[in-house]
């Protein structure tokens, strides 16, 4: 089932671009870019609701629209083929803008805010019945890492986010990455690319990482086992695909969600790592 419908809680409008965005001499008007309050909500087949709901929220990079994005980098198959008992949620942000602002959802208690929307969604669709919000996966393609790190910081959730998966994403926010796993609180995966621009940044990582004494595990895409995805709590995964392909080409997102702790489908099997 796929709901696409407005939310109070959607990132914008916002104030921070009631009057639009520049960017490089380019002016992005706030009645084109930033008043699109859509958000789409996927719950796959079999879905069992029960007194908590478990969620994905996935947010896109720079120059997206919701329904595009959904298509060319196959998130609702994925999705479904993962076979998590879980409702994944993917809002529209700056639309077709090239923005990392996250609008609501930087602000404090966005990521709650949105959740508890969505629950209200389901359950005025006769989805779900009077629910909690369950555990949280965050994932985040390219500018969508500024918006989670945001929600890590102050989204109002700290105990729900279990797992963190970054494509091709880690631009900066390092610190609020880094507080949030030495808070011990989760998972982080991070796959980078040798031309996305995040390939600095995510070394950087790996050196706080190891100078603050936290255990992690950077490899190539090509070596990347399911025993890492099962076992490994911080993951560095140098990929060899393009900046876009890392979330769809060897269907990463749905491998990621296969070795997550969300609970599975009813006769679901577990997604494999590798190619």
């Amino acid at each position: 089932m796929l709901i696409t419908t407005n939310f109070a809680s959607a990132p914008f409008p916002h104030p921070q671009r009631a009057n639009g965005h520049t960017y490089r001499g380019e002016v992005f008007p706030a009645s084109l870019h930033y008043s699109d309050n859509r958000v789409a909500l996927i719950v796959p087949g079999g879905f069992r609701p029960g007194k908590q709901v478990d969620f994905v929220v996935h947010i896109h990079g720079w120059r997206a629209a919701l329904d595009e994005l959904l298509e060319k980098f196959k998130l609702v198959d994925q999705f479904r083929a993962s076979g998590r008992n879980a409702v994944l949620v993917v809002p529209q942000g700056p639309l077709r803008a090239p923005d990392s602002f996250g609008g609501k959802l930087e602000d404090p208690d966005g990521l709650r805010n949105l959740l508890a929307e969505a629950l209200a969604v389901l359950r005025a669709r006769g989805v779900s019945g009077p629910a909690d919000i369950g555990r949280v996966i965050l994932s985040g393609h390219s500018g969508g890492y500024h918006a989670i790190a945001a929600m890590l910081d102050r989204g109002g959730t700290p105990d729900s986010i279990r797992e963190v998966y970054l494509f091709d994403g880690l631009y900066g926010e390092t610190d609020k990455y880094l507080a949030w796993l030495k808070g011990g609180r989760g998972k982080l995966i991070n796959i980078y690319t040798d031309d996305g621009g995040t390939k600095t940044e995510s070394e950087r990582m790996i050196d706080a990482l190891r100078q603050a004494g936290l255990p992690y595990r950077s490899c190539f895409e090509k070596d990347l086992s399911p025993m890492d995805l099962q076992n490994q709590r911080v993951l560095f995964v140098h990929s060899d695909l393009s900046h876009d392909g890392v979330l769809f080409e060897r269907r990463q997102f749905c491998t990621f969600l296969g070795a997550s702790a969300l609970e599975p489908l009813t006769g679901a099997k577990t997604s494999s790592a590798g190619r």
